[in-house]
């Protein structure tokens, strides 16, 4: 089954896909708020993402605090997936993240990208580290949204 994974973000909202196995993770894209006249526009535009993908399920990066506990961020990321979830008959997945985009930053550092490049394509690694991580895990540990 092919999976997308996002990392949601305020301004920026970075996309994953695997392969139709489920097995890799590869970069889809990045959606910007600032490109679409509201959050009702910009949640369409990420639901004709997925579905352009032919995806059986999404993984959302939910981002806990190191105490486990939910940040502010975490609460926004649970309600854009409640909404998502309505648009979508899919099964929608959280995998817990911490640090997704300062070790995306890294792996771009290291594979030689410039630090312009690098932001440019930051959330979509973020959202490659999510979903691949929610790849290796078992089915019976994955987290039902």
């Amino acid at each position: 089954m092919k999976y997308v994974g996002v990392d949601y973000g305020l301004v920026r909202t970075g996309l994953a896909v695997s392969d139709p196995e489920g097995r890799l993770a590869f970069p889809l894209g990045t959606l910007r708020l600032e490109e679409h006249a509201d959050r009702k526009e910009f949640l369409g535009a990420l639901v004709a993402r997925i579905t352009a993908e032919d995806a059986g399920a999404v993984v959302m990066g939910l981002p806990l605090l190191d105490n486990g506990k939910d940040s502010l961020t975490t609460r926004q990321v649970r309600n854009v997936t409640g909404r998502l979830k309505r648009r979508l008959d899919l099964p929608v997945f959280y995998m817990p993240e911490l640090l997704s985009s300062e070790e995306a930053w890294t792996d771009l550092r290291e594979a030689g990208f410039k630090a312009r490049k690098r932001k440019a394509v930051l959330d979509q690694q973020a959202a490659v580290r999510i979903l691949a991580s929610f790849l290796a895990l078992p089915p019976g540990q994955w987290r039902p949204a």
